[in-house]
């Protein structure tokens, strides 16, 4: 154990990246929960990470602008297809996230298959890379997150079906690129998972408590014991969330 890695420097620009991701993560994972598509993040954020993956693969410079766009663009393209499929086959769509995850998965895999530091980079788009982030790439993610949240709250009820896909997939994209697939899933759905329960006027406030305390403790223990912060963040979102929801459960079953 060594607590001298606590260094604000590294830790303050990765827990701002949380935070972020958190903003947005939070209300639309309670969304998503309530609409029975729980898996969809995976499939635009895989996605989402094809277009990352095509574009290193063409030679373009990693994090540079065409990298972004790609990657936007190929999210959107996923969301307004799932958003025809939804419309289409709705008893089928939670069936046709999975194969669209599958498939851009497996499509990352073969554009890899060459590249010698392929697995690496897979690895990095899964696990993320947290701990790198710096205060130059918070910036345009936090003005997109802002966007995000006043389109989000301003105008949820007149979003439709199109524009939450759409708005979405902007989300998932810009978080992707930060703190990989894993973490992008969990901090969707595992607060969400957690809060089902609590009265609907806490239920917000419950899931950003649950993410913040567990970015910022799981930060702090992959640092100390020198693991994967990814990891250890996916394992404390999960831990805090029962923590936190326990008294929860008692209340309710007492009702």
């Amino acid at each position: 154990m060594n607590l001298d890695v606590l260094n604000l420097s590294i830790l303050g620009p990765a827990f701002l990246a949380g935070l972020l991701v958190l903003a947005t993560h939070v209300p639309l994972g309670q969304q998503v929960l309530k609409r029975g598509i729980v898996f969809i993040d995976l499939a635009v954020a895989q996605i989402a990470a094809l277009g990352v993956i095509a574009s290193d693969a063409m030679g373009w410079e990693p994090q540079g602008i065409k990298v972004q766009i790609a990657a936007v663009c190929a999210a959107l393209l996923g969301s307004l297809l799932l958003t025809w499929t939804e419309k289409k086959w709705p008893e089928v769509q939670e069936a046709l996230i999975g194969v669209f995850f599958v498939l851009a998965a497996s499509a990352g895999i073969l554009l890899l298959a060459n590249n010698p530091h392929g697995g690496e980079h897979l690895k990095d788009l899964l696990a993320g890379q947290i701990l790198w982030v710096n205060m130059s790439q918070l910036l345009p993610v936090t003005l997109l997150t802002l966007v995000i949240i006043g389109l989000w709250f301003g105008f949820k009820d007149r979003l439709g079906r199109v524009g939450f896909y759409l708005l979405f997939a902007l989300a998932v994209t810009a978080s992707v690129q930060l703190v990989g697939i894993y973490l992008v899933f969990s901090s969707l759905i595992i607060p969400a998972i957690a809060v089902r329960n609590w009265p609907e006027s806490r239920k917000l406030i419950g899931g950003y408590l649950i993410g913040a305390i567990a970015y910022m403790f799981g930060l702090g223990l992959s640092s100390i014991f020198d693991l994967p912060s990814g990891s250890v963040i996916v394992w404390c979102l999960a831990i805090s969330g029962l923590l936190l929801n326990l008294p929860i459960i008692s209340l309710v079953k007492k009702t």
